[in-house]
């Protein structure tokens, strides 16, 4: 039995809890709490205006893939004044999913600029919103500026299957990264 760590990470009410959630075997650890005055203006909810709650510390839940893999998935809290526990939640990570809103594009550019600048592999996971994509995930790549190796997939954070799809590409990418890694010459 092989085990991994995955952490989720993306804009501030981008789906994560939900992503966890929605394929988690166990009930998920969630570090959700009310969100108060304190975030007035701080925490921008324009775009989620029914949100009323926010992961200050993380989400926690597990999924096994097959009776030899074991997903350990780790969410990271949104908003920026808790990304101090991003370094934390990456440590023995083997990689990561970006989820992303495409309309709130730029809430994501920070989790892509920390996981290239840690070298940890990562995809982009377009959720889907009320079950619509409305952007090609070519163009997703494009907007964002990333590599053409790094995958983009569409998703529905509230469904399992398509979660769970995602992680699966998530792992395969990691996998043939490393391949070609060991392979490469020194």
């Amino acid at each position: 039995m092989t085990s991994a760590k995955i952490v989720i990470a993306g804009g501030f009410g981008v789906g994560k809890t939900t992503l966890v959630g929605s394929v988690s075997e166990i009930t998920p650890l969630t570090t959700e709490a009310i969100m108060t005055s304190a975030g007035v203006g701080v925490d921008d909810t324009r775009q989620v205006p029914g949100k009323t709650t926010t992961t200050v510390a993380m989400d926690f839940g597990r999924i096994s893939i097959d009776r030899d893999l074991i997903l350990y998935l780790f969410g990271t809290p949104g908003q920026t004044r808790f990304w101090f526990m991003w370094d934390e939640l990456v440590r023995g990570a083997i990689g990561a999913v970006v989820l992303v809103d495409t309309r709130r594009l730029a809430d994501c550019f920070a989790a892509i600029d920390f996981f290239e600048h840690r070298r940890l592999p990562y995809l982009v996971a377009i959720n889907c919103f009320d079950g619509m994509q409305y952007h090609d995930p070519q163009d997703v790549r494009d907007a964002l500026a990333i590599s053409r190796d790094v995958p983009v997939v569409p998703c529905d954070a509230r469904n399992r299957e398509s979660t769970k799809h995602v992680l699966i590409s998530l792992v395969e990418y990691v996998l043939t990264m490393r391949r070609s890694r060991a392979v490469a010459p020194a």
